[in-house]
């Protein structure tokens, strides 16, 4: 069970109570890693009483200084790692090591964070973890340099998402309910968010260090960025998973903001886009690049809708914002099926490839989810059900785009060669 779980029915007694009963080991646990800005609550402060009464006296908990150390471990092997190019010898360039294990290097990061801190794993469990992660570590530096072969290029975007599946099973402790994959899902959002503040920050802190030391005749722009600006950038998303399980009423307030806001915004750009291409002279079917970008804008709006259904079923009361995703998703649909044909064409004509093959594939699991959402969406806005049938649509499609990436990953280069 997540803390946000808990935050977020804090203004109805009733579920706290099932989710105790339902799990009390597991209430316990995330009760107590509530944020200290919740304490005054009249509910948590009942709460409080009533848990300390049946908390057996031995039972340990994460201090919070302890969490801040576990955090400082996890960024520092996430900094040593990411320097590897500059410690030792490699046989490939800082260009190609960095495409192939740079996500990676975050992903682990993120998980020895995670496992430092959750205690939701047993010790045997880290072996487990330290080979879902040297294994394609080994596998994918075995291969050909990714920035001259386009198999390679493509087995290292997919790796970056095979790390993502990695992670969200560390995440939620290897339990497999559908629940906690959208719990995953929730952090995914407040991650994007909090990881983009923190960015935004650290380069505003960096222009303003870099120009103050300019000032004074010093130019520490190679040192800054070699030793200080990278070590920040690989640190955002760890920081920032730190602050989302120990400060989640800061995310819970941004995220459905945000949600409401760019919602509407994303449906109205999608219908003004398409009404515009007709004149605009340009088709996917002919040029490769606005292909691209089809599929990116299409990658877009379906992480918009995912997220904004995660966001939606906080607020089961917003039926406009159910209507907004509905649309988006049909809107989505329509991009989806103009990018397969255009892909399909494109294979009539050049015949396969990896690129193709690939987009081709992503393509048609996209048409395949975004239907099941779109049905979904249909009949919690029109038949009155509940939007955890939408929330159930997203979970259960997340092991099929696990499936395929694995496929991509270890596959192609066997299909279609590495030299």
């Amino acid at each position: 069970m997540e803390t946000n779980m808990i935050i977020e029915h804090l203004d109805r007694p009733e579920m706290l109570e099932k989710f105790y009963r339902e799990d009390k080991k597991e209430f316990q646990k995330s009760f107590d890693q509530l944020p200290v800005e919740l304490d005054d609550h009249l509910l948590i402060r009942f709460w409080r009483i009533r848990l300390d009464q049946e908390k057996p006296i031995s039972k340990k908990s994460i201090t919070p200084i302890r969490d801040l150390i576990m955090l400082l471990i996890a960024c520092f092997a996430t900094c040593l790692l990411i320097k590897i190019p500059s410690i030792l010898p490699l046989n490939q360039t800082e260009a190609d090591f960095y495409l192939k294990n740079g996500a990676m290097i975050v992903f682990f990061g993120m998980s020895i964070y995670v496992l430092l801190t959750t205690g939701l794993l047993r010790k045997i469990h880290w072996l487990w973890v330290l080979l879902a992660f040297l294994i394609p570590a080994v596998y994918v530096n075995l291969l050909s340099t990714c920035t001259t072969n386009g198999t390679v290029s493509l087995v290292c975007m997919n790796l970056a998402l095979l790390m993502w599946c990695i992670f969200g099973l560390i995440y939620i402790g290897l339990d497999y309910k559908l629940n906690k994959r959208m719990d995953y899902i929730r952090y995914n959002g407040d991650l994007v968010i909090l990881t983009s503040l923190i960015l935004i920050a650290g380069a505003l802190f960096s222009m303003i260090t870099v120009g103050l030391f300019k000032l004074i005749g010093w130019s520490i722009e190679r040192f800054y960025f070699d030793f200080i600006a990278v070590w920040g950038l690989v640190s955002a998303p760890i920081v920032a998973t730190y602050i989302i399980k120990k400060h989640a009423l800061v995310a819970n307030k941004l995220a459905p903001i945000i949600a409401n806001i760019f919602s509407p915004l994303v449906l109205i750009m999608l219908v003004v886009y398409l009404i515009s291409i007709p004149f605009s002279g340009k088709d996917p079917y002919n040029d490769r690049e606005f292909l691209l970008v089809f599929n990116l804008l299409l990658l877009g709006v379906m992480a918009i809708i995912v997220f904004s259904v995660s966001e939606t079923s906080k607020n089961q009361k917003q039926g406009f914002s159910k209507v907004i995703l509905l649309l988006m998703a049909l809107a989505a649909i329509i991009i989806n099926l103009v990018a397969l044909s255009a892909i399909i064409y494109r294979l009539g004509e050049f015949g396969f490839t990896p690129n193709r093959t690939a987009v081709l594939g992503s393509n048609v699991l996209l048409f395949g989810h975004l239907v099941w959402i779109t049905v979904s969406l249909f009949q919690v806005t029109f038949k009155n059900k509940e939007i955890e049938l939408v929330e159930n649509t997203v979970s259960r499609y997340l092991l099929v785009y696990g499936i395929w990436t694995v496929f991509v990953v270890f596959a192609f280069p066997l299909i279609f060669g590495v030299k």
